[in-house]
């Protein structure tokens, strides 16, 4: 979905429907939304077997791992697929302070 949305923009940026701001706007309340709606909302609980850890990177404080042939076990259901996309990256807010280390 989150893609779908970037593409989206993008087009409309393109095409000076919009401006690059307000479509940073838009991008900002859909990360609150989603992460709102992620904690409050889904209870089911998933793990996954990965198979085949096929590339991974860090780069901007940004991690991003290619996953081939991972299993999803859900509570009564499993589930196979190719390959996933893993991006993780640090979950402090901006301008919120590195803990200290004692």
């Amino acid at each position: 979905i989150g893609m779908a949305l970037t593409d989206s923009l993008d087009e409309l940026i393109q095409s000076s429907h919009i401006d690059p701001q307000l479509a940073m706007k838009v991008l900002l309340q859909f990360d609150k939304s989603i992460t709102e709606a992620l904690e409050t909302k889904v209870r089911t609980k998933a793990t996954f077997k990965a198979g085949h850890l096929h590339t991974y990177r860090f780069c901007d404080e940004v991690w991003t791992f290619i996953i081939k042939n991972p299993n999803f076990k859900l509570e009564n259901d499993q589930i196979h697929v190719d390959k996933i996309k893993i991006v993780a990256c640090n979950a402090k807010k901006p301008g919120e302070a590195e803990p200290t280390k004692n």
